[in-house]
């Protein structure tokens, strides 16, 4: 049973065993209200929400299947169960085919009762997870990606366009953006899905195992290379390959991957002959690849060879309507994960994430909203569950918009032209709004309102 008491509805007209149900079940760890009639029960099926009902099926008034179809039509069903005597099976059937759980026959048998109650509301809670990870996991998103901003929809479109040519895609974005998801998604959207899809940080390996990695190398090509080892690019073969951070690769391989895109060809270290490869490059960084260009640190035939489709993934700060909705993603993902039943964000939470510029971008608001679901306590994520530095983040406009409150305040003082204070107001929420080109949750920060607060007052 589970460690939490649930709730559990008696409704049975005979005293003795309502009385006997309500002891054994609340000694067995449930919270348990009885009552005698249909008519009763209703308030406190929509009320106080329970687990289970178990009801007699023949009460004074409206029977059982009244209150079962009173139970099916809540927002979330509690478990339901029949008790019924023996004369009565046809109809308990009846009620099974109608949504009830279960039937149990009287006189009653407590263990079987008890037995009975622990699976159902096993079984329901068992239900109630695969509800919350639906919801979660097959969302409205796009290949794992969530937003509706027209940024994000604008890069939803490049992906269909990209994912049906053949060449190398260049993914270019701030750490933290979906850089690999944007990759992924090119790989499901195109004729290559029922290949393979294989990553590799280009910044994690170390460079003198970095051309053995990508192509391979026959046995004896080194010390060390005791047996053949096929490399990254042979493994892809026919499908995708990720190359993340390709700005850190160095010269002489770049080199080497300029040749695969132009001939499909690679050849092992230690090898005699070139071996045919169909793989699509996407190639990832959050590197100014023509300034490394300039600077020498990347190939420009390379760079141009990478360019020609070549995709951004927009910051968090650029994605104002999609952060309440990414927020809420990753706190029913975290709450399921670890067991938990939170329903939201407090007024006061949301604001302080809708004020955060997030540099980090999308990885960071993750670990921000699981660090607040493994510290919140209730059902709702409060303000002081966010990490230090989203409650301490204070937004004051910069010194430019210091600058005009103290021109408006020495107007005031002078007695220029005194303003109304519904026109005082107006301007400085446009003077904030053209600072921030209009991005209204970071001009909420700013302000120190709500977004819902700021849309009013332009409305």
């Amino acid at each position: 049973m589970s460690d939490a008491p649930e709730r559990i509805l008696v409704v049975e007209d005979d005293p003795s065993l309502s009385r006997l149900m309500d002891e054994e079940l609340s000694e067995a760890g449930h919270d348990v209200q009885c009552v005698d009639t249909a008519e009763k029960a209703v308030p406190v099926l929509k009320e106080w929400n329970p687990a289970l009902v178990l009801s007699d099926l023949r009460l004074p008034g409206a029977d059982g299947m009244n209150l079962l179809r009173e139970a099916r039509s809540v927002s979330v069903p509690p478990a339901f169960v029949i008790l019924t005597a023996f004369g009565s099976i046809e109809q308990a059937v009846e009620a099974l085919k109608a949504g009830a759980d279960e039937f149990l026959t009287k006189p009653i048998d407590i263990d079987h009762l008890l037995l009975s109650t622990q699976r159902v509301l096993e079984n329901r809670r068992l239900r109630t997870e695969v509800q919350r990870f639906r919801e979660v996991f097959s969302g409205d998103d796009f290949h794992g990606m969530v937003g509706e901003s027209p940024a994000m929809r604008q890069l939803y479109e490049e992906i269909q366009s990209v994912a049906v040519a053949s060449g190398p895609v260049l993914v270019v974005g701030e750490s933290g953006t979906g850089k690999e998801l944007v990759a992924r998604a090119i790989h499901q959207e195109s004729d290559r899905r029922d290949g393979p899809f294989l990553a590799v940080n280009c910044a994690g390996i170390p460079a003198d195992l970095l051309e053995s990695e990508f192509f391979g190398h026959m046995a004896g090509a080194f010390t060390g290379a005791v047996k053949k080892h096929e490399g990254i690019f042979a493994r892809a073969d026919g499908g995708t390959l990720l190359l993340d951070e390709i700005g850190e690769m160095p010269m002489n391989l770049q080199a080497k991957l300029l040749r695969v895109l132009q001939e499909g060809v690679i050849r092992p270290v230690g090898g005699e002959a070139d071996i045919n490869v169909d793989v699509r490059i996407v190639a990832a960084t959050n590197r100014d690849l023509e300034q490394g260009v300039a600077d020498g640190d990347f190939r420009e035939d390379l760079f141009y060879r990478m360019e020609t489709f070549s995709l951004h993934v927009p910051p968090l700060r650029d994605r104002e309507r999609d952060l309440e909705m990414l927020a809420i993603r990753f706190m029913r993902r975290f709450s399921l994960e670890q067991g938990r039943q939170i329903n939201g964000f407090s007024d006061e939470a949301l604001e302080s994430l809708q004020a955060y510029p997030f540099p980090g971008n999308v990885r960071e608001l993750q670990n921000a909203i699981e660090r607040a679901v493994t510290f919140c306590r209730g059902d709702t994520v409060q303000r002081e569950h966010l990490p230090t530095r989203l409650r301490n983040h204070r937004n004051t406009g910069g010194a430019e918009g210091q600058g005009v409150r103290a021109g408006l305040m020495e107007k005031l003082s002078t007695g220029q032209a005194l303003p109304t204070l519904e026109e005082l107001e107006r301007r400085y929420i446009e003077h904030v709004l053209s600072q921030v080109d209009g991005n209204k949750r970071r001009a909420a920060g700013i302000l120190g309102v709500s977004r819902q607060t700021l849309y009013r007052k332009l409305d």
